[in-house]
């Protein structure tokens, strides 16, 4: 009989601070494949340096698509979908090898805890964070969005013990970085729905968006971090709605 076997997909751009731990913590993977978006950090060879297959191609669609074309670069039975910054501990890659031996899903959702400048985030919004990433080859894909993609699937998830070490916000120059992309792929995915944005709206989605993450979800119990979090998510919202105001004024 023949084994089933399990491809590991890793999307990634000058990821090279944690990509050594990411890589090293599924070796027991039959294949991986990093589809790298043109890193100048060393990515690259740190990929081929743990046995991934790299595939590169600069052209970036947003992340779902690009995701969407790591699973299609894998032929293995089941796919783990990964971020290079994010670790598998070793309760997790004992509970994936058992599923994918033994299954009784198609998909299976993984506890990630993530870290935001040194910081567990456990509450915040943050925290409990069970996301769908295990699943058989051909029974989900991304979704089409440019940033804040989803795995799309029409079967029950099934939970995994163990977690998914995340080192999202590794210092502020990342906290800034993200902040600033992520205003700008939310400004244009939303502006492509055609929606519209304002000043008005921005300080209002983004008083809301810091009392939902500070208050109503208990971020002020993350300490220093929940409040840094916070302001993170306000100030996202709030260049967000300005940038698809202008987008809209560009295009009159």
């Amino acid at each position: 009989m023949t084994e089933t076997t399990l491809g590991v997909a890793i999307i990634t751009r000058n990821a090279a601070a944690r990509l050594a731990e990411c890589l090293a913590a599924v070796a027991f993977a039959d294949a991986i494949v990093v589809l790298d978006g043109g890193s100048t950090d060393g990515t690259v060879e740190i990929a081929r340096a743990h046995g991934a297959r790299v595939v590169q191609q600069t052209d970036w669609p947003g992340f779902g698509p690009q995701k969407n074309r790591a699973l299609d670069a894998l032929d293995t039975d089941w796919i783990l979908s990964l971020d290079a910054d994010e670790v598998v501990s070793p309760e997790l890659a004992t509970s994936i090898r058992a599923a994918i031996a033994s299954p009784v899903a198609q998909v299976y959702a993984v506890d990630r805890l993530s870290s935001f400048c040194g910081h567990w985030i456990h509450h915040s919004g943050w925290y409990p964070d069970w996301i769908p990433r295990l699943f058989k080859r051909g029974a989900a894909r991304f979704s089409a969005d440019l940033v804040h993609e989803r795995l799309v699937f029409s079967t029950p998830a099934q939970r995994l013990s163990g977690k998914l070490m995340h080192y999202s916000y590794e210092d502020f120059e990342t906290v800034v970085r993200k902040l600033d992309a992520y205003s700008s792929a939310g400004a244009q995915q939303r502006h492509a729905a055609g929606k519209r944005g304002s000043f008005g709206k921005a300080v209002g989605r983004a008083t809301w968006a810091f009392l939902r993450t500070y208050v109503l979800r208990a971020g002020f119990l993350d300490g220093r971090a929940g409040f840094m979090i916070a302001v993170f998510n306000a100030e996202t919202v709030y260049y967000r709605f300005l940038k698809l105001e202008r987008l809209a004024a560009e295009r009159r």
